[in-house]
């Protein structure tokens, strides 16, 4: 490229230089508190000894006491779970967080418990937009629309014992035909509807891990690009 000699012992080196700075940002000291960190995974196409298979990328996104945005770490296992979770968790701890206000994270059962067991006070919000997707997915067509309003005057009412009220409605209506969503929203309750205890951008900040969303892309964009990222 550009009638460039480029030896193999410099390409060595630059990517040695690259991989040294990767470890450095991995095991950096991190802030002791963070207002609300985000928790998600991706699974993504990785290449090793000339196969190209599925691995999962866990990924931290926090919001720092001075409202601004920091990757705390990014992390690839054999598949998503709550004891990587837990394991995670227990990195950022030895790396200097001693606490987290608000966790949001998509639902993935044991995460919630793979949090508290590690910071205990930190209050778990699970992401309301996953959680009505997974409602969905019974619904018939026909009653699409009308199952997603009714699902949204939950979420969007201004206390939590609206949201009880307009929620005790949505079920007499539905159970019948779809006993599984209220089923489902009942069991989940404790970590749905933490956001309720927030006003104005807080609340719209937490019952969604869109914050996250925007990174996942860059992540998927670059992996298909290069049609996978290298085994490390």
């Amino acid at each position: 490229m550009y009638d460039a000699d480029v030896s193999p012992t410099l390409i060595s080196k630059v990517t040695d230089a690259v991989k040294e700075q990767v470890q450095e940002w991995q095991n950096c000291s991190l802030e002791s508190i963070y207002s609300i960190v985000y928790l998600d995974c991706i699974v993504v196409k990785v290449r090793h000894e000339g196969h190209v298979i599925n691995k999962s990328v866990f990924l931290a996104l926090a919001i720092n006491t001075e409202d601004h945005k920091e990757l705390l770490g990014m992390w690839i296992a054999e598949n998503e779970g709550a004891k990587f979770w837990l394991s995670v968790m227990t990195e950022l701890k030895n790396r200097g967080v001693q606490d987290i206000l608000i966790a949001c994270i998509d639902g993935l059962k044991g995460v919630p418990d793979a949090i508290n067991s590690v910071y205990l006070q930190t209050h778990i919000q699970l992401c309301i937009i996953h959680m009505l997707r997974n409602s969905l997915k019974y619904v018939s067509w026909k009653d699409y629309k009308v199952v997603t309003g009714g699902l949204k005057t939950v979420y969007l009412a201004p206390t939590e014992i609206a949201a009880l009220n307009v929620f005790e409605k949505f079920a007499q209506t539905w159970d019948k035909k779809y006993p599984q969503i209220s089923q489902s929203w009942s069991t989940y309750w404790e970590n749905l509807n933490t956001f309720f205890a927030y006003l104005g951008d807080i609340r719209k900040a937490i019952y969604t891990t869109n914050a996250i969303e925007s990174l996942n892309s860059v992540i998927r964009h670059a992996t298909k690009k290069r049609k996978g990222i290298p085994h490390r």
